[in-house]
């Protein structure tokens, strides 16, 4: 550590962050590492507004009658947490910003295949942003984030064309940033980077950018339809009109339940890459882990139908989506069997990626587990629609995808801004949001077991102990998300310097200074060895 301060002492390395000044150099930018940055910034802040209304909701659900808001503006607050959370942070979060940052770096090229095309996705997002934030601001929308029509398209009297113009937007961001990351892994990988030596997070962002490019469209002609209809009063959802309610739902889910998937690929794939580091071994299985991503991305088109099991369908379609949904876990599970082989007898070091990373794979598998009850028909008919299904999706979102991101963003962070951060801090923030959130959605699988409806402003009286637990829990899961926005903000001016390979990992990325100069390498790495060669130590950059 010394050694490299003298070095930045004696002589300021120019690097991607410092090779240029001023606003301009920022906003326009094609330099993908900078780009990521933008995003990491706009994307944590949609990450506050949306849970600032979850925290709102909690408090309310305080009292069985509700102890802060009315009614209407319940149902805004939980419109508002799952538009903004779904749409403007998930789905973005790994793939705009670690995406963006490491996926030249780890296949050996200076940038992205479209750098203008990068830049103008980020704009993208960002006028999509806007657009919902006016809509929240100027009178909120209280559809649901699912928009289910007649109810959307006809008879709600909030801000719904601006949500769905919103998030309409924001998909074309998600489509060209898919489209970039498919180029770029087929074309510009270095020499000797065969498709089998490459890190699974690129296996991962190639199945989720294959499910921007194919899944993304249907939702953006639905929420088109969705306009076409309450502005020109065309019967295509409404009965009234001649319409029929469940094609949108159709529409709606046959994008919605892949998007699950946007949002939890990339998570399994910073999963994998922290298991094989902090482990110190190969990754068990590398080839059934790679597939399960493609299987995963596959399989996620098939399965929208269960969604949809108490809408009337009929019998032998939810037969059969049933059995698809079973089906789309055993990839998962692959993946949960091979991260648990690679830690067996494993040189295990407990550094907070790594916690973020075990924490990880309890919550995912909890959240996978309780899937099947949802994917079964006769206990279906029980559970939807009831609190069980929110603690299930919180599950896997924010226990899976955002215990992936935070693992992700302070494992990658010595390499994108040159500094470590406390290490001792972000182990306990690990284990504070681990427990918050546990406290927070564990009772809502008991609430939703006892029949509690979600959605709902008021409840019984007899559900008020688990509730005011759940509250309880999202306050210490709220003060776990602060703890690691402090620390490392800090860390950017206060935290010592980064050396180049702080973890001593493998792969192409740890082979640059951080933070990396802006064309990312010097001169185009060739590669000789596999993937995670952890058990020979040439090449091994400390």
């Amino acid at each position: 550590m010394s050694t490299a301060n003298t070095e930045i002492a004696a002589a300021p390395r120019v690097h991607y962050l410092n090779a240029q000044y001023g606003v301009k150099s920022w906003l326009l930018t094609t330099d993908h590492k900078r780009i990521a940055l933008l995003y990491l910034g706009s994307i944590t802040l949609m990450f506050f507004v949306g849970g600032s209304a979850a925290v709102l909701m909690r408090l309310h659900l305080i009292e069985p009658q509700g102890a802060l808001v009315q009614p209407e503006t319940y149902n805004k607050l939980f419109t508002m947490h799952g538009v903004v959370m779904i749409f403007f942070f998930l789905v973005p979060s790994i793939p705009a910003v670690l995406g963006n940052f490491l996926v030249p770096m780890m296949i050996g090229a200076r940038d992205l295949a479209f750098p203008r095309i990068n830049l103008l996705s980020w704009y993208i997002y960002i006028i999509g942003s806007l657009f919902t934030l006016y809509a929240i601001v100027s009178g909120g929308v209280d559809t649901g984030w699912t928009f289910y029509t007649p109810y959307s398209s006809t008879y709600a009297h909030t801000q719904v064309i601006a949500t769905a113009l919103g998030v309409f937007i924001t998909g074309f961001s998600s489509i060209l940033t898919g489209l970039n990351f498919v180029v770029t892994i087929h074309k510009m990988r270095a020499p000797g980077l065969t498709w089998f030596k490459m890190p699974l997070f690129l296996w991962a962002m190639y199945a989720t950018s294959i499910i921007f490019i194919l899944g993304t469209p249907v939702l953006a002609i639905t929420l088109f339809l969705l306009a076409l209809e309450r502005l020109l009063h065309v019967g295509i959802f409404d009965p009234a009109l001649g319409g029929d309610p469940l094609l949108f739902q159709h529409l709606f889910w046959f994008y919605s339940h892949p998007a699950v998937y946007i949002m939890i690929l990339p998570g399994l794939g910073v999963v994998s890459e922290l298991i094989t580091c902090f482990s110190r071994k190969k990754i068990f299985g590398y080839t059934f882990v790679a597939f399960s991503s493609m299987a995963i991305a596959v399989l996620s088109f098939l399965v929208w139908g269960h969604h949809m099991f108490v809408t009337g369908q009929s019998i032998y379609a939810g037969l059969i989506f049933s059995v698809l949904s079973f089906l789309v876990a055993i990839p998962s599970a692959i993946k949960v069997f091979n991260w648990t082989a690679t830690l067996y007898k494993g040189s295990i070091s407990y550094q907070a990626p790594m916690i973020y990373a075990l924490g990880f794979i309890g919550l995912f598998t909890m959240g996978g587990l309780t899937g099947l009850f949802l994917a079964s028909l006769a206990t279906d008919v029980h559970l939807n629609g009831t609190y069980f299904i929110v603690a299930h999706f919180r599950y896997i979102m924010v226990g899976g995808a955002v215990m992936a991101y935070l693992g992700g963003i302070h494992f990658w962070w010595p390499k994108i801004t040159g500094r470590m951060y406390p290490d001792m801090w972000a182990r306990i923030a690990a284990l504070i949001i681990f427990f918050g959130f546990n406290l927070t959605f564990f009772p809502q699988f008991m609430l939703g077991y006892l029949g509690m409806p979600r959605r709902y402003a008021v409840y019984p009286a007899e559900f008020q102990v688990l509730n005011v637990m759940s509250s309880a829990g999202a306050s210490i899961l709220g003060i776990g998300y602060l703890i690691p926005l402090i620390y490392l903000i800090w860390s950017m001016r206060y935290g010592p310097v980064a050396p180049s390979n702080p973890y001593h990992a493998k792969g192409l990325e740890w082979q640059t200074p951080s933070p990396p100069p802006t064309e990312n390498f010097e001169e185009v790495p060739v590669v000789t060895e596999e993937a995670y060669a952890y058990g020979s130590e040439e090449g091994a950059h400390a």
